[in-house]
């Protein structure tokens, strides 16, 4: 089928099944524009607790679509792609992190949201990265447990200092990429461009930025900006949303590294397919569920 007629069909079947379409700011430039909202995790979880829609066709990877199921379980989630995996959410388990709990027994847990619902389900409290100091700020206890990601906590602990963070040891494998040497080289080439990096990339890299903050904050500052040169430190994914929004400015990728490949896994046929077939329905274990949608809930109090 014809890309044109593949968006016509999307949306004749969006509209015969009550759904809308979420889609992660990572995701390819086709499924953005198909989609009703674009955003990052942060937004699109807000987007997932309060829609009316009956389906959700959630367009990132599986721990995305799993916490629309978990925010809203008396609506019908698909994942187009559904091996859209996340290797950083795949790095804690929910029995580790037991481990983890009983070895600081006085502190607690707070959960970045890519994780498994059985993994939120052992948390106090989730974050994103668009969040993640404000939680951390939130939370009463001195001694926190951050996981997975040791990047986006060590970016926290520097700005909260009065807490002790206690970091699990995962990474995102798109984020960590990117090297210092790589920063170096790019500045060389564009000297008077400004550099927003994501915190989930190395500390190193972390250090040379202009700018540090989520998908949805780089998108926003660097419209906000005057500058006309900018080098964008996150997945590719994001360069479509800015330059549709900016076409007086210049981006460029810090890293050709910067592609998630899971992210990419989803294409228009896929969005097409799920809801012509409704597959690829995301269930979880209700008592999991409502362990889960305590520390999501709490999330979305404060934020």
């Amino acid at each position: 089928m014809e890309q044109k007629n593949l968006v016509d069909e999307i949306i004749r079947l969006k509209k015969e099944r009550d759904a809308i379409i979420l889609a992660h700011n990572y995701q390819v430039a086709e499924v953005q524009e198909v989609a009703d909202v674009v955003g990052d995790s942060f937004a699109l979880s807000k987007h997932a607790a309060n829609t009316q829609h009956k389906v959700i066709v959630f367009c990132g990877v599986h721990f995305m679509a799993e916490s629309a199921k978990i925010l809203s379980p008396e609506k019908t989630v698909l994942l187009p792609a559904l091996d859209a995996g996340c290797p950083m959410a795949d790095m804690v388990t929910a029995e580790r992190l037991r481990e983890m709990k009983a070895k600081y027994p006085e502190a607690a847990v707070v959960c970045y949201v890519n994780s498994s619902a059985e993994v939120k389900a052992e948390a106090d409290i989730c974050c994103t990265s668009s969040n993640a100091v404000k939680v951390i700020k939130s939370v009463k206890n001195k001694q926190i447990i951050f996981a997975p990601d040791q990047n986006l906590g060590s970016y926290v602990a520097k700005k909260v200092p009065e807490k002790e963070i206690i970091l699990w040891k995962g990474f995102c494998i798109t984020h960590k990429r990117v090297r210092a040497d790589e920063v170096k080289k790019i500045k060389e080439l564009h000297p008077n461009a400004k550099l927003l990096v994501h915190p989930e990339c190395e500390p190193e890299v972390q250090a040379l930025a202009d700018f540090l903050g989520s998908t949805s904050e780089i998108i926003k500052y660097a419209k906000e900006i005057p500058d006309k040169d900018i080098i964008i430190g996150t997945e590719e994914g994001v360069m479509h949303t800015l330059k549709k929004e900016n076409p007086d400015k210049n981006f460029y990728l810090l890293s050709p590294g910067l592609v998630c490949t899971n992210m990419k896994k989803t294409r228009l046929q896929d969005v097409h397919d799920a809801l012509l077939n409704m597959q690829h329905e995301i269930s979880i274990d209700e008592e999991i569920r409502v362990k889960a949608l305590k520390s999501l809930e709490e999330m979305l109090k404060i934020s």
